[in-house]
């Protein structure tokens, strides 16, 4: 093998120009080229004659690591690709041809580098095993030479035409196994009254998820006293998720709740609930408070527990339907959604509210029943604005002062065809 001459270096670099900066970076290159080549060719004939013989090392690979300083893993692929482009000797003598002997002296004159290299030996490796020898041989001369001017999207194109050529049917069609679907869901009470819930889901379920959760997120649109949704997305995706949950629960063929929006176990008395003082377990899940019962209990199955102070259940009334299946769907007909000012909620995001709240004395009847979306119906309980039923049994709501002094009645024009 002729000795490599390394090309001089200028003595100041930094006056070079670009096209000697170019030329001596072209050279080097070539030089390392030719190296690793030669390299190879020493590798091959170590492995041919056998590692342990000659040097006591288990093989090839472990030994040129010690002598290059090199980790297993980093000197593997490089003794793997010496063997594929060196020819070699088997245990009883017998020539191992080389698998890429063009590509191998492209690499010897410097035209060819490593990555490249591998990249013929990974194309040559997908080849159908049934494919003859004699366009096996073919194949890998075609991409050697190529790669003497080609760069990695040509021989990723020459792939493709030689598959093409060798095995024009491809491989025999086999229909994939389905996946097993990976869903994994944890729900935890932490001691101050939070959920915590955690899940892992697969690709399919949770695209569904994303997009379900993304469709009951959006912002609310700007109110006519120019309030703008100020949520954080964590939070008008929490507060999707309590939709789609009610939606769930509200299903008539839903199991254990058969389409009731919450099974309320009052476990304080009704005189608790009423005043809004005290606490109620929600089906045995974890308390909550006697206002938040109050709403709830607006759209529920109510099962009224009456307890001795020593906590013992005294009666256990009957199950009892506030808003019967009848009087939602004629809400649904009267309202068309959350009656709101500019809330665009549809019927099966609402809850039945009562206007004199149940509580407090008031009918489950359709002049005391309203739409009200989740955040609206929160609203109503727990804020300043107030609901009522006007002349023609429609429902109005008027305003708190700090929004509109002059407390002037708005109604949900949005479902309505104007007249």
């Amino acid at each position: 093998m002729s000795e490599t001459v390394l090309p001089e270096l200028p003595q100041e670099l930094w006056r070079a120009g670009k096209l000697e900066l170019a030329h001596g970076v072209r050279q080097f290159l070539q030089v390392m080229r030719v190296a690793s080549a030669g390299l190879g060719q020493y590798l091959a004939e170590i492995e041919s004659r056998g590692a342990k013989d000659l040097f006591g090392y288990g093989g090839t690979v472990t030994w040129f690591a010690d002598v290059a300083g090199l980790s297993f893993k980093e000197a593997r692929p490089v003794v793997n690709q010496a063997i594929a482009l060196n020819p070699t000797r088997a245990l009883d003598g017998s020539a191992v041809p080389a698998v890429a002997p063009t590509t191998a002296a492209v690499a010897a004159e410097g035209l060819v580098g490593a990555e490249r290299i591998q990249q013929i030996l990974d194309i040559l490796a997908r080849i159908p095993a049934d494919t003859s020898v004699e366009d096996r041989e073919s194949a890998e001369k075609i991409l050697g030479n190529l790669a003497r001017e080609a760069g990695p999207r040509q021989l990723a194109d020459a792939e493709a035409n030689l598959l093409a050529w060798l095995d024009p049917d491809g491989n025999e069609p086999k229909d994939p196994e389905p996946k097993q679907p990976r869903r994994e869901v944890t729900i935890e009470r932490h001691k101050d009254g939070f959920w915590k819930l955690t899940g892992l889901l697969d690709d399919e379920l949770g695209a569904r998820t994303a997009a379900a959760l993304e469709a009951y997120a959006k912002p609310r649109p700007v109110d006519e006293f120019g309030q703008a949704d100020l949520r954080m997305k964590c939070e008008r995706l929490g507060d999707a998720w309590a939709e789609l949950l009610d939606l769930a629960i509200a299903c008539p063929d839903q199991p254990g709740t058969s389409g009731y929006r919450t099974l309320v176990h009052v476990t304080i008395g009704l005189d608790e609930l009423k005043t809004g003082i005290g606490k109620a377990c929600l089906d045995f899940v974890g308390e909550m408070t006697a206002r938040e019962a109050r709403m709830a209990a607006c759209d529920c199955l109510m099962l009224p527990v009456v307890m001795n102070a020593a906590g013992e259940p005294l009666d256990v009334g009957r199950l009892r339907r506030f808003v019967t299946p009848g009087q939602r769907r004629a809400l649904n007909i009267r309202d068309r959604g959350c009656a709101f000012p500019d809330c665009h909620r549809r019927p099966k995001n609402c809850h039945a509210h009562h206007i004199h709240h149940w509580a407090d004395g008031g009918p489950t009847d359709l002049r005391n029943l309203v739409l009200l979306c989740g955040f609206h119906h929160r609203l109503i309980h727990h804020g300043d604005w107030q609901v009522r039923m006007a002349a023609d049994v429609l429902p109005e709501f008027i305003p708190p002062q700090y929004l509109d002094p002059l407390q002037r009645t708005r109604r949900n024009t949005l479902h309505r065809a104007p007249s």
